[in-house]
């Protein structure tokens, strides 16, 4: 497939690049600093780009046959609220361009109703995290309400508390659920997300992973 990733440079991001290349699909990656991916491949286009614009965008997606994005917070509070930021700007730039399918990187306390998740973490974890990083989780909710609006076939992927172990290979998900487990290494994550692309039981729908 031809994919463009958005966010290249971040923690799921460049893992996203590396694994759909191993994959054997064409990658464009969109970076504000090419500098900081350090990856070749002749598969491979790094694009200068600011993915919080539509119109910077739309060359980069246009001939996708998906677009990932593992653009986030990079703190407690950030005032360019990026996730709902880039996810408007990638879905003006789709619509502008046919692109269909859309995946993006959310978190679990997004999971309001609980289910899936044990009483402990609905009743004492997820309540402390939102209390930490409100900030955070408001514009990861603000991005799921761009992509509920946009008439795309959108996936949020929502994984627990992220690390930067190896990774297993494998991972559990949940649709509208979930995530069963506690945490997930960020490069199962974009392994997930590789594996949702062309899975329609994930089309428009949150879907919780965790090892």
């Amino acid at each position: 497939m031809r994919l463009t990733v958005l966010g290249a440079t971040g923690g799921v991001g460049r893992r996203l690049v590396e694994h759909a290349l191993a994959d054997g699909h064409q990658v464009t990656a969109a970076v504000r600093d090419p500098a900081r991916l350090p990856v070749h491949h002749e598969r491979l286009t790094v694009a200068t780009a600011d993915a919080l614009d539509g119109t910077s965008l739309r060359p980069l997606v246009d001939g996708a046959d998906a677009v990932l994005s593992g653009i986030g917070a990079s703190g407690r509070t950030d005032p360019l609220k990026p996730a709902s930021t880039s996810a408007r700007a990638a879905v003006a730039a789709m619509a502008a361009t046919g692109v269909r399918r859309l995946l993006v990187v959310s978190a679990a306390p997004l999971n309001r109703t609980g289910a899936g998740q044990t009483l402990l973490t609905g009743k004492v974890f997820s309540p402390l995290l939102w209390a930490v990083l409100r900030d955070v989780y408001t514009d990861l909710e603000a991005m799921e309400r761009v992509l509920r609006e946009s008439g795309l076939e959108w996936t949020a992927v929502r994984p627990p508390r992220l690390t930067d172990n190896p990774g297993r290979g494998r991972y559990r998900h949940t649709v509208e659920s979930g995530p069963p487990g506690a945490s997930i290494a960020r490069t199962d994550v974009a392994r997930a997300m590789l594996d949702f692309v062309t899975a329609e039981e994930t089309y428009r729908h949150a879907v919780g992973v965790s090892t």
